[in-house]
């Protein structure tokens, strides 16, 4: 994903018009433009000024995965895990728990089914 598709993305989670976030990080609207439309790039302070502005790493905007993460969804998951509050993050961690869970007792349910029809016809 190129830096104009992340910030779009980013934007739009958050209900941002170019013209906020121009104003709010003192980029020209042209120049804001520009990045989004993937026509420029912007240098090294302004990618800083992105990261801290949306709460992400330069690694993140410029799609350049830690050694841990095997896919985007993975760099998306811990950047969306980041923004929330403590509370959210607990209940966040609480969900995932219970899909880890649910997908185990399927998992047992399905050995145990096919070692029955093993059983009948053995």
């Amino acid at each position: 994903m190129k830096l104009g598709d992340i910030l779009r993305d980013l934007m739009e989670e958050r209900n941002l018009t170019q013209k906020q976030l121009s104003a709010d990080l003192h980029v020209a609207a042209s120049t804001l433009g520009n990045y989004i439309r993937n026509l420029r790039e912007p240098d090294y302070e302004t990618l800083k000024r992105f990261a801290a502005y949306f709460h992400v790493s330069t690694d993140y905007l410029l799609d350049n995965r830690a050694a841990q993460a095997e896919t985007r969804l993975e760099d998306e998951l811990l950047r969306v895990f980041r923004s929330l509050t403590r509370d959210q993050q607990e209940l966040y961690i609480a969900q995932g728990q219970a899909f880890v869970q649910q997908n185990n007792k399927k998992e047992r349910s399905s050995r145990s089914d096919s070692e029955k029809g093993k059983r009948s016809r053995g």
